[in-house]
């Protein structure tokens, strides 16, 4: 019997194949059983934010590290601030055709999802 976590604070996100966090996972890259990208989605978000919208880039199979220096990429090309939370990249504004571009143009599955 494995043992899993049930609920934990401060872990993040899991890895589906060897169940550590994310930005301490040990699978080698395309290992038999790791999960496998579904694509890159960018989206607007508008909820929680006072009417502010930002654009959400989710889906990325990266570390931390190189997720934090691909937002920093988009927030130059987009002229804008932003952030990453919990391996979300936020982007301050409504640039989701933009990103889309610049993610397509550096080889990932990108497309705009929601409205």
């Amino acid at each position: 019997m494995t043992t899993r976590i049930v609920y934990s604070t401060g872990i993040g996100a899991l890895c589906p194949n060897c169940r550590r966090p994310v930005r301490d996972c040990v699978c080698a890259k395309g290992a038999p059983g790791a999960a496998k990208p579904l694509g890159v989605r960018v989206g607007r978000e508008i909820k929680g934010r006072a009417g502010k919208g930002v654009t959400t880039v989710t889906g990325l199979p990266m570390s931390l590290s190189d997720i934090e220096s691909l937002a920093t990429k988009l927030k130059k090309r987009c002229g804008s601030g932003g952030t990453v939370r919990e391996g979300v990249i936020e982007i301050q504004g409504d640039h989701r055709d933009t990103i889309v571009a610049v993610l397509i143009k550096l080889g990932w599955p990108a497309k705009k999802s929601g409205g």
